[in-house]
C-alpha cells in the first residue's frame, strides 16, 4: 500500500491513508472518533496508540502504518471536535458575530473539556474543522477597513480569551466528580465554615463559576476591542 501506479506517471508513494472498512482494514474516521471517546472519558493522559487500538481490537502497529503517533491523533480528534460545530446565520455586527463565535468554541470545550490544550494560538494547525471556525468568525471583521495584523490580532484574541477560561474546564469537571459539588455548591460550603476569612476578600452574597466568568470576562472583551474597531469604522 505504499507504492500506486498512476496512469502516464508510473509508481508513486502512495498518500498516507487507512483502508477501508470493505477491505478488512480501519476507517481514520472510527480510528479518530474512538480517540474522542477515550479522551472524553478518561482525559488526555488516558490516550495513546495503543489504547485506540485495544478499543479497535487491532495490533498497535496497525495505526502506526498510517498515523506519525499520538501527537498526529491529537491533532486530528482536535480538528473533529471543532467540524462538529454548527454555524447559524451570522449575526448582523461585528460585536454579535464574535460574540456567537466565542460562544460556539466554548460550547465546544464544554463538550470535550481537553480540547483547550490542543488549541494552539500562535502555530495553529491547518485542518478542514479549525479552518472553517476561522473563516466563518473573521467574516465579523470583514468591510470594516481593518489591516490584516489588526483582524488577526482581534480573531486570535478572542480565541485566546476563549481558550485560557476554558482551561479551566477539565480542572473544574475533575473537582466535581472528587467533591460531589458544583463550584456554586463548594462556595457555599466553603462559606459556612471558614465565612469570616473569605468576607475579606470577596462579598458573601457573591458567586462566581466558569460560566458566569466566560460571559463576564466576553463583554468586557467586546468593549476593549470597540475601541479600536468603532474608530477605524468612523474614519471611513
Amino acid at each position: 500500500g505504499a507504492i500506486e501506479s498512476t496512469s502516464r506517471v508510473g509508481a508513486v508513494v502512495a498518500g498516507r491513508r487507512l483502508p477501508s472498512r470493505s477491505a478488512g482494514g480501519l476507517e481514520r474516521d472510527r480510528v479518530v472518533r474512538v480517540a474522542m471517546e477515550i479522551a472524553d472519558a478518561d482525559g488526555l493522559a488516558a490516550l495513546s496508540m495503543r489504547a485506540v487500538a485495544a478499543d479497535l481490537g487491532v495490533a498497535t502497529m496497525a495505526l502506526y502504518r498510517h498515523l506519525e503517533g499520538k501527537a498526529e491523533l491529537t491533532q486530528l480528534i482536535a480538528d473533529a471536535a471543532f467540524a462538529e460545530i454548527e454555524y447559524p446565520e451570522p449575526p448582523p455586527g461585528w460585536r454579535s458575530h464574535l460574540r456567537v463565535a466565542a460562544q460556539l468554541q466554548w460550547a465546544a470545550y464544554q463538550r470535550h473539556p481537553w480540547l483547550p490544550r490542543l488549541v494552539s494560538i500562535t502555530r495553529p494547525v491547518t485542518l478542514p474543522g479549525q479552518m472553517a471556525y476561522g473563516l466563518w468568525t473573521l467574516r465579523a471583521l470583514d468591510g470594516l477597513g481593518l489591516d490584516p495584523g489588526t483582524r488577526l490580532h482581534i480573531y486570535a484574541t478572542v480565541v485566546n480569551y476563549v481558550r485560557g477560561t476554558a482551561i479551566n474546564i477539565e480542572s473544574e469537571v475533575a473537582a466535581e466528580l472528587d467533591t460531589g459539588m458544583t463550584s456554586k455548591q463548594w462556595g457555599r460550603a466553603k462559606l459556612s465554615v471558614d465565612g469570616p476569612l473569605i468576607a475579606q476578600v470577596t462579598e458573601p452574597d457573591a458567586e462566581l463559576d466558569l460560566e458566569s466568568l466566560f460571559a463576564f470576562g466576553l463583554e468586557r472583551l467586546l468593549d476593549g476591542l470597540s475601541t479600536v474597531i468603532t474608530p477605524r469604522r468612523i474614519r471611513r
